[in-house]
């Protein structure tokens, strides 16, 4: 298996199969494929493993690809406006935010997690249920937003905004901690708690939560009274409002 990231913040990940070789990917992320591609929906693992799967955030069936008299080529795109990156699970299974798995060598688990400490299960920003990557080969996450990977050493810990930790190798420690005092907390904009992540291991950072997007968006939505005017029909109403 070959593979290529590209684009900026729509990006993509293309992934080059010889004959033979098998990918599997979350339903719904395949974006195009060459015609000598196949597509088959599998329960891996069975009913229990894709129950898991689906409360983690991903799919109940995972969807197979294989190529078929020479190489293929299958491309794979995120739900939101951001960003794909490369995980190679065999060197360390990688704990993933909720909906954060796209697509994978079929050799990679996609499994459910939960939060071990109580704290940030209800503060943490993602929830008591996590996803975990495990097994051998690559995975890619998609976000939104930028990502920004840092590596940290032993005992190295970094404080992340509420739900801007977007996964993190499973050595590294996870919990939360609080912003400071009531005043920091109620005008400082982050809440009254923080993620705090203790290495070793690398950790992964977004710019920008769908959360975030959709709270930015909303100014600009269009709403009912600007749309009166929009069309003839609005324009004739506001005619006879006016006369």
């Amino acid at each position: 298996m070959k593979y290529t990231i590209t684009g900026d913040n729509l990006q993509f990940v293309n992934v080059q199969l010889e004959d033979g070789e098998l990918f599997q990917s979350n339903a719904g992320s395949m974006r195009y494929m060459t015609g000598n591609m196949t597509m088959e929906a599998k329960m891996k693992g069975g009913f229990l493993s894709g129950l898991k799967r689906s409360i983690s955030g991903s799919s109940l069936f995972l969807m197979n690809y294989r190529s078929n008299g020479g190489s293929g080529v299958v491309g794979f795109g995120g739900s939101a406006p951001g960003k794909i990156l490369d995980v190679d699970v065999g060197k360390g299974a990688w704990l993933v935010q909720s909906s954060g798995y796209l697509c994978s060598d079929t050799t990679v688990n996609v499994d459910m997690a939960f939060q071990k400490k109580l704290g940030s299960m209800f503060f943490g920003g993602e929830g008591l249920i996590l996803q975990k990557l495990s097994g051998k080969g690559m995975a890619f996450i998609a976000a939104c937003g930028d990502l920004n990977v840092i590596d940290l050493k032993p005992g190295e810990v970094y404080k992340v905004s509420t739900s801007n930790a977007v996964a993190w190798e499973e050595t590294v420690k996870y919990d939360i901690t609080a912003t400071g005092g009531f005043k920091t907390a109620l005008f400082g904009g982050e809440g009254m708690f923080l993620t705090t992540l203790t290495g070793p291991g690398k950790i992964v950072i977004q710019s920008m939560t769908l959360a975030d997007l959709a709270q930015g968006l909303i100014p600009y939505m269009p709403t009912s009274s600007s749309n009166r005017g929009g069309d003839k029909g609005g324009l004739i109403e506001s005619l006879f409002d006016n006369s």
